[in-house]
């Protein structure tokens, strides 16, 4: 199967994205999709990527747990190690634990292996996608208590609220559905025009 993505900056990949079809408990999409098709995985990495320098960056963290999918392509792609920010009672060493209220208003904690790094190691935090900010919050907590360095936040998307901006005002901030564009517009209505059209087999490895 081929696909027709357009023009390379056209992030043709945000199509393929599943609509929920569980109810409100889960996430209003799943961009699973677009990592099982190896040519859009590897064009969403290559534009994440394309914003980052490396030498900005010592490790890169993925937050559990989607996350972990973005940041373990990205360490790989720039070269740099990758730490997991674990939800609580999943690691098997000591930790750093930091409280979070996540997408759904349920209160979590969030673990980080104690230690995990020298002070003043720069930590890129990497999770699929940003809608209240509660998940990241935790993860900046947890960098923080460990005396690192917050060297800048990617995902997927970051919808627009307060929290985001903030984030956007603090930290450089990279996501591949950019801000003032109409894929930001309707990632902030959770709802994608592509949703109308949207068939699995689209996304199916050859």
């Amino acid at each position: 199967m081929s696909f027709d993505k357009g023009p390379r900056d056209d992030r043709w990949y945000f199509s393929i994205m599943a609509p929920n079809t569980k109810g409100k408990k889960f996430a209003w999409l799943d961009p699973t999709s677009i990592y099982i098709n190896g040519r859009a995985y590897h064009d969403l990495l290559d534009d994440l990527c394309a914003e980052i320098d490396p030498k900005d960056v010592d490790v890169v963290a993925g937050l559990d747990a989607m996350g972990f999918v973005l940041a373990a392509g990205i360490a790989a792609r720039i070269g740099c190690g990758f730490l997991p920010i674990r939800k609580a009672g999943k690691l098997c060493v000591d930790t750093d634990s930091a409280v979070m209220t996540n997408y759904t208003g349920r209160t979590q904690s969030m673990e980080m292996r104690l230690p995990a790094y020298a002070p003043n190691t720069r930590v890129l935090l990497v999770d699929q996608w940003v809608e209240t900010g509660g998940t990241m919050h935790g993860a900046v907590q947890l960098v923080e208590q460990q005396k690192g360095i917050v060297a800048g936040m990617v995902a997927v998307v970051m919808e627009d609220n307060e929290n985001t901006a903030k984030y956007r005002e603090k930290y450089k901030c990279i996501t591949a559905i950019q801000p003032n564009t109409k894929w930001q517009d309707q990632a902030n209505a959770q709802y994608l025009e592509s949703f109308k059209t949207y068939n699995p087999e689209s996304a199916f490895p050859k």
